[in-house]
């Protein structure tokens, strides 16, 4: 597996994504296509993508990076067959490289279904290995779904190593 860092995205990277985003995120939040992917991706801004990619260049993972409101934010996904062996990690570890800061919505509940009728189930625990701080009392309740803010820094993270 390798990590590609890109500006720009191809519509085969486009198509990748989405694969593993309908498939991992909850059905409320899915893309029917290129299209409705491409206006999310204009209303982050212009984001900064890290692709993990298999031998085959297949995407098995994605990060994407952007400013909202003066604060550096990501959207991440891995896709289940790389889930828990160690690449949603790495993909936040180069994120880490280059930020001193990242922010995110991290859905906190497990009552959300993916497209194949399983449970979605929240990351928080994986962001909190991840050193990410949660934010408990900042939400996003957009009646689509229920997620609370995470907030990774370098600072510290490297308070935490003492």
């Amino acid at each position: 597996m390798k990590i590609i860092k890109t500006k720009d995205l191809s519509d085969e990277q486009k198509q990748g994504i989405i694969r593993i985003w309908n498939a991992e995120y909850p059905v409320q939040i899915q893309h029917s296509g290129i299209e409705t992917f491409d206006e999310y991706l204009s209303k982050i801004g212009n984001p900064e993508h890290y692709l993990l990619t298999n031998d085959s260049e297949k995407i098995k993972g994605w990060v994407a990076c952007f400013l909202r409101d003066d604060e550096k934010w990501f959207a991440m996904l891995v896709d289940t067959s790389e889930q828990k062996k160690g690449f949603g990690s790495r993909l936040l570890r180069e994120v880490k490289k280059f930020e001193t800061e990242i922010n995110g919505w991290a859905i906190d509940g497990s009552k959300d279904l993916k497209a194949d009728g399983r449970i979605y189930f929240s990351p928080i625990e994986f962001y909190r290995k991840n050193d990410f701080e949660i934010i408990n009392d900042v939400r996003l309740e957009d009646g689509i779904i229920s997620a609370v803010k995470i907030k990774w820094t370098k600072v510290n993270t490297e308070m935490h190593a003492e």
